[in-house]
């Protein structure tokens, strides 16, 4: 089998990492939906620093803008449609949403993100190749005028029934490549792949190595979950070994998780009451954060431009709880050894270059922590500039002069959590039970969350 697009998908790791670096085990990031401008909303008070201080306090690290939505208005004063702020009442059509929500990320240590969506039911050269071009000026503006991006996000590019429009994608990626070279290109693109729905759930088991033809349903989800006869994000198994053995071409093709704190994706009046609880969005973030993808949550601002205090308390208490499961590391002081005795300190540290290789037979390590510690919540992460390798692993304690398992799964990737029972132990041992060769682990945790 052979491995392509690994250039761009080592690209897309990098750039999230970034949106990954909120503290040891990683961040999720967001985006925010549209205006309904053409309904004549006028955001009086819109403050774009209240919007970054209220992510901030979640722990995110990225934001990601939705600078244009399907009905083809932009936040931006764009040279190439009249259908934007500049004709709006908002500051006398003076205002410029991206502009202020970029600039607000800045000095608030925030990196900062593009959605733009190739499907426009205003533009009128919708359906023809000059679409393409009006597609590429807009992007050019953003990829131009706005700083260093992140990620640029172009969502499921939906097409109506009188108008099919050939997206001209290797060029749009080229584009972005071109300006904004350390962006990550996310669903329909390259880089990212959708995780397949808009609730916030993941697979159990989730690869970062799928089958290349996944790349050509990515670019039209929509129409391919109709046909179902090629591989695309909503098949619950892309990248098992059973799985990508009947396929010859693969590629590095990471996951999102995308969701709304609400039931609905734009402001709708009154659901403020139907925020999803602190915990429901604290397990997503877990399994997606801690199940090989990231997480990206979206907050309606209301019609006055500002989030609902409702939406920025739950904010900060996930935020809160997020800083929570790290906050009580059980590993200081600890050593840590390979099957064979060899040190394998290297994987009781953050730093993602220090690794351990595990081959062969030899492929477990032990703990010996300082003393008796409680232990209910693990992290493990693999050195994935190495490839993703762990198929099935373990975790055992030591416990009334034995081992015994207390946990048991597939996948590790860039990173895995994992929740135990609360147990007293002086020893922990990591096996790994299958894998694709070599193993390369860099970092192995332990933790106390008195959940």
């Amino acid at each position: 089998m052979k491995i392509k697009n690994k250039t761009a998908g080592h690209a897309g790791i990098a750039c999230f990492s970034f949106a990954l670096k909120g503290n040891r085990a990683g961040s999720p990031h967001f985006k925010i939906v549209r205006f309904k401008w053409w309904e004549h909303v006028t955001p009086v008070n819109f403050d774009a620093r209240q919007w970054v201080k209220a992510y901030k306090a979640a722990g995110m690290t990225g934001l990601l803008l939705t600078c244009k939505h399907h009905e083809g208005f932009c936040l931006w004063p764009s040279k190439y449609t009249e259908f934007s702020v500049k004709n709006s009442p908002w500051k006398d059509g003076k205002g410029d949403i991206v502009k202020e929500v970029s600039e607000a990320c800045r000095e608030e240590g925030l990196k900062f993100g593009v959605y733009l969506s190739p499907w426009d039911v205003h533009e009128e050269t919708y359906g023809t190749p000059a679409y393409n071009d009006y597609f590429c000026n807009q992007l050019t503006e953003l990829c131009s005028n706005y700083g260093e991006l992140f990620c640029v996000w172009f969502d499921g590019a939906c097409r109506t029934a009188d108008k099919v429009q050939g997206y001209d994608w290797d060029r749009y990626y080229s584009l972005i490549r071109k300006l904004q070279p350390n962006a990550c290109i996310s669903i329909c693109g390259p880089d990212v792949r959708w995780i397949g729905n808009e609730a916030g759930e993941s697979r159990e088991e989730e690869w970062s190595v799928v089958p290349k033809s996944i790349m050509v349903t990515e670019r039209n989800p929509g129409y391919w979950r109709q046909l179902d006869t090629m591989p695309n994000s909503t098949w619950k198994d892309i990248g098992s070994r059973d799985f990508i053995k009947d396929y010859d071409e693969l590629i590095w093709y990471p996951a999102e998780v995308d969701v709304s704190i609400r039931p609905s994706w734009g402001y709708v009046e009154g659901e403020e009451k139907q925020l999803y609880s602190l915990e429901t969005l604290l397990y997503m973030y877990e399994k997606a954060v801690g199940g090989n993808a990231t997480l990206l949550l979206n907050v309606p601002p209301n019609k006055e431009g500002l989030f609902d205090l409702e939406d920025v308390e739950r904010l900060a208490e996930l935020g809160k709880a997020i800083r929570g499961l790290f906050s009580r590391p059980q590993t200081t002081g600890a050593k840590a050894f390979q099957k064979n005795g060899s040190n394998a300190e290297a994987i009781l540290d953050a730093d993602r270059t220090h690794f351990v290789e595990l081959a062969g037979e030899c492929q477990e390590i032990e703990i010996q922590l300082q003393g008796e510690h409680t232990i209910d919540f693990i992290v493990l992460k693999e050195t994935i500039e190495k490839g993703q390798r762990v198929e099935k692993f373990a975790v055992d304690i030591w416990r009334e002069d034995q081992w015994k398992e207390v946990y048991q799964v597939t996948t590790i990737g860039y990173q895995r959590f994992g929740r135990i029972e609360p147990v007293q132990t002086e020893r922990v041992r990591v096996r790994i039970l299958e894998s694709r060769g070599t193993v390369y682990l860099t970092e192995i945790g332990l933790y106390y969350t008195e959940k």
